[in-house]
């Protein structure tokens, strides 16, 4: 399943279009677009059930309130997906000023476009619980090969009395939702370039939260405490928000293991060898960093940034990853030495070869140049092997070709619309050439080194 995104008069990108394969690239300069385009895909996936529209008799919902279960023939609601996915796009699009939480006015004329490769429900099975103050409510499930989603409620009758049918209509609606697109659109995880920041201030974000809730359990009663919470975070971009509320619940997600701390362990001892140590929360819920052979521990306001940047990608990929998830990461060479932006571009292609979409935007010529020595490398040729063996590349970390996608943010000819009659230049997302034997293209990157090299050698030879 892939999925390809079309933009709009997003930030300073006028018009762009990509595509996600299982590792995604966008490189550029500064101030090229790229984290819009990273920010806007996340919130869409992060949000899509919410701006869906799926039509329910009221009548059903009386059936399912009284006689505890349901029968749905999906099959009216694939026919129209299309045209309610399209519906959607339009209700997110005219919200993005919440999304990146700007003015109104920000974002007048903008465009958001998704379309997955294909919508097809009957190629998997689907099982589902929806609960109410953490009891379950409403149980779901639907046979592989069949069109029929069946709901029961898990709810006793003196409990169904009490749930409004508005409330169960929500919960149906969100139900039927996740049956038809739930394989349509990855879960995604975001770690935003403010995450340093998240998780040096992880105490003072506790700290200010706890004692806005102490205010509120004083104040007024018909003060809406979600909505205060709400409120008090309006300040930053969707994703950022969504960054700092994860690195609050840290301590709560270590609970869980991740498939790949299950599957994949090794994975994991390699990813702290690039941390240089590992995390550990202490029974009293303190968060500490220790640096590897030492007994020493570490607050995060005393780690290297290295340490606070590389905190959220560590639990998620003990914790919360899952297979056919989207990671998305907003410049992953964040306080990375070079060596460590190589090994981090190996961490990706292996995550992506295990299951795990990755979708980065970078200035990092290393990780470009590490992942073009991936590609390579995968080629049946007994001197690419012994290349590979004595640089200590292992099969699990070569990537195919066909599995990459790279895009350049910059300033190029956009495609003619409707009336004009020549090309306009704008800010756009340009497809890389990826080649099987020689890698990617970054013209950017490449002319900036040739600069530097050139300059070198004048300095060295230039008297003679």
């Amino acid at each position: 399943m892939s999925l390809t995104v079309r933009l709009k008069n997003i930030g300073i990108l006028k018009q762009a279009e990509f595509s996600l394969g299982d590792l995604t690239l966008i490189c550029g300069e500064n101030n090229t677009g790229k984290t819009y385009a990273a920010y806007i895909l996340y919130s869409f996936l992060e949000s899509w059930r919410k701006f869906i529209d799926m039509p329910i008799d009221d009548g059903q919902i009386h059936s399912l309130l009284s006689d505890g279960a349901l029968k749905i023939d999906l099959t009216q609601y694939v026919e129209k997906a299309n045209q309610m996915l399209a519906e959607a796009c339009k209700r997110y699009s005219e919200q993005l000023h919440e999304v990146f939480a700007a003015s109104e006015d920000e974002f007048p004329d903008s465009e958001f476009h998704i379309k997955p490769s294909a919508i097809n429900m009957q190629n998997h099975g689907f099982e589902g619980e929806m609960g109410i103050n953490q009891e379950p409510f409403l149980i779901a499930s639907k046979e592989k090969g069949s069109e029929e989603l069946i709901l029961s409620l898990a709810v006793d009758r003196k409990t169904k009395t009490r749930v409004d049918s508005i409330f169960a209509e929500d919960i149906v609606r969100f139900t039927i939702g996740n049956a038809i697109f739930s394989n349509a659109f990855p879960r995604p995880f975001i770690c935003s370039v403010e995450r340093t920041g998240a998780a040096i201030f992880e105490k003072e974000l506790n700290f200010s939260r706890n004692r806005l809730l102490d205010e509120i359990s004083k104040a007024d009663q018909k003060i809406d405490a979600r909505e205060l919470l709400l409120k008090s975070y309006k300040n930053y971009p969707a994703p950022v928000e969504d960054n700092v509320e994860f690195t609050r619940e840290i301590k709560e997600a270590a609970k869980r293991k991740s498939f790949i701390a299950k599957e994949h362990p090794e994975i994991l001892d390699d990813f702290t060898d690039i941390v240089g140590g590992g995390y550990a929360i202490t029974q009293n819920d303190s968060l500490y960093y220790t640096p590897k052979g030492t007994r020493q521990r570490l607050t995060m306001d005393l780690s290297s940034s290295s340490v606070r940047s590389l905190l959220d990608l560590n639990f998620y990929l003990h914790c919360r990853a899952e297979k056919g998830d989207l990671l998305m990461i907003d410049e992953p060479e964040l306080s990375l030495h070079p060596e460590n932006q190589r090994r981090i571009a190996r961490l990706f292609a292996r995550l992506a070869n295990i299951g795990v979409k990755v979708f980065v935007t970078t200035h990092s010529d290393y990780i470009v140049k590490e992942l073009n020595t991936l590609i390579m490398l995968n080629h049946d040729k007994p001197h690419l092997k012994r290349i590979a063996e004595k640089n200590g590349y292992r099969d699990s970390e070569l990537i195919n070709v066909d599995q990459v996608k790279v895009y350049i943010a910059e300033k190029a000819l956009l495609p003619l619309e409707e009336g004009q009659k020549r090309r306009n230049r704008g800010h756009t997302l340009v497809p890389a050439k990826i080649h099987s034997r020689f890698g990617i293209g970054v013209s950017s990157f490449d002319k900036t080194i040739d600069d530097m090299n050139r300059i070198q050698d004048e300095i060295v030879w230039g008297e003679e």
